[in-house]
């Protein structure tokens, strides 16, 4: 499905806030720092904010703020009267919430919009926040059977070395990758390098996975500012427009139809008019770090059974030519879940404007942001793809 409106809008601010454990920060400091971030970055105060989406996933069951988390953390920063909107879509919050800001630009109803993702996960009981994760799946499926997302991921990349599609050392190379950008990144939970030996003999949790190979509970904030075409004076920086922004929900499978990242991105790519092999830069859900090598295909980097090869070749390296996870991924940037799909698209601005300071990539002009979320039975529940552009040349 193309849109006539998909060249007018703009990413004019993006702001995070680090992720890791902050036990002294509310949602409503977290919410702060990314927002007064996002809105300097745009070079625009509360008052120029048309509308808000508010994204989170988990604060009604671990902080009990239920109905109005987007209003109560906007009035912090004086967000008032403008419509805030609460979105809450599992692991895909943040991502289906710019969606709704593209689409709300697009209707006519707003010019500025402000998109933000927060959450904390590091509560006093950590049993409460995987009791909260295990929501995310469809809990006439999973309840009480003790199945996380580990062990889906698992079961999935057994499979995919059963088939000899891949082997555990491309999930140790993946992973070691992961750590290897995330210790470059300021904003990164963990900044850490880590060597092969260490990933292989890191404690089990899902076999083949193992704990350096997993992302962990995590707290942050990110923010997109998203404006129509000449609604923000220039601050003379390059611009960032957004190309696509498609969403899918997840469905019944048999293994044979394509996967829900599959269909989601080949509608992103048809909005976009663009294809696999002109994405520069992508940031892809990896809750656990092997599952990189899924989007390697199901993105359509790569053929089914080639993730292995794309990976040994060094295309996905920051200094390769199609990037992947400069930021560290979800594993290792950290996955504070409702934060998660506009840190994606805040790697991906600060990388195509040229800002990426120490992981830098190779004047990228076309990224891709991938983030599922939650978990059906044989499916994901929700997929967001979005496409950004730089129009400016590279000097």
């Amino acid at each position: 499905m193309s849109s006539a409106f998909g060249d007018d809008i703009e990413v004019v601010g993006v702001g995070m806030h680090p992720f890791g454990r902050f036990t002294g920060s509310s949602l409503k400091d977290l919410n702060r720092v990314a927002c007064v971030s996002a809105l300097v970055d745009a070079g625009l105060g509360v008052q120029d904010v048309d509308g808000v989406y508010a994204a989170n996933a988990m604060a009604g069951l671990l902080q009990g703020q239920e109905m109005i988390r987007g209003q109560s953390v906007m009035r912090e920063i004086g967000i008032e009267r403008v419509p805030v909107t609460n979105v809450e879509n599992a692991c895909a919050s943040g991502s289906t919430a710019l969606r709704q800001a593209v689409l709300a630009i697009r209707a006519g109803s707003a010019d500025v919009v402000l998109v933000s993702g927060v959450e904390k996960m590091f509560v006093e009981d950590r049993s409460r926040t995987l009791a909260a994760l295990e929501s995310a799946g469809d809990l006439d499926v999973v309840s009480g059977i003790g199945l996380q997302f580990t062990a889906v991921y698992g079961m999935r990349l057994r499979k995919l070395i059963a088939a000899g599609r891949l082997t555990v050392d491309d999930l140790v190379a993946v992973s070691v990758k992961s750590h290897a950008n995330g210790s470059l990144n300021p904003y990164a939970q963990h900044r850490k390098v880590v060597t092969p030996e260490e990933v292989l003999g890191s404690r089990p949790i899902a076999d083949p996975l193992t704990l350096l190979m997993c992302s962990s509970i995590c707290d942050g904030a990110a923010s997109v500012v998203l404006a129509r075409r000449g609604a923000v004076p220039s601050v003379g920086r390059p611009t960032v427009r957004v190309r696509a922004s498609q969403a899918a929900t997840g469905y019944t499978t048999t293994g044979t139809e394509p996967s829900l990242t599959e269909t989601c991105a080949a509608a992103a790519y048809e909005e976009a008019g663009l294809g696999p092999e002109d994405v520069d830069i992508a940031e892809v859900h990896d809750a656990m770090a092997p599952a990189e090598l899924i989007a390697y295909e199901h993105l359509g980097f790569c053929g089914p059974g080639d993730a292995g090869a794309l990976l040994g070749s060094g295309a996905t390296q920051i200094d390769g030519s199609r990037p992947v996870n400069p930021s560290g991924g979800l594993s290792s940037r950290g996955h504070a879940v409702g934060a998660t799909g506009l840190a994606q698209v805040a790697e991906l601005t600060w990388q195509l404007r040229g800002e990426a300071t120490g992981r830098q990539t190779r004047r990228p002009r076309v990224g891709l942001a991938h983030n599922n979320g939650g978990w059906l039975e044989g499916e994901s529940a929700v997929s967001c793809v979005h496409l950004l552009e730089r129009t400016d040349p590279w000097d």
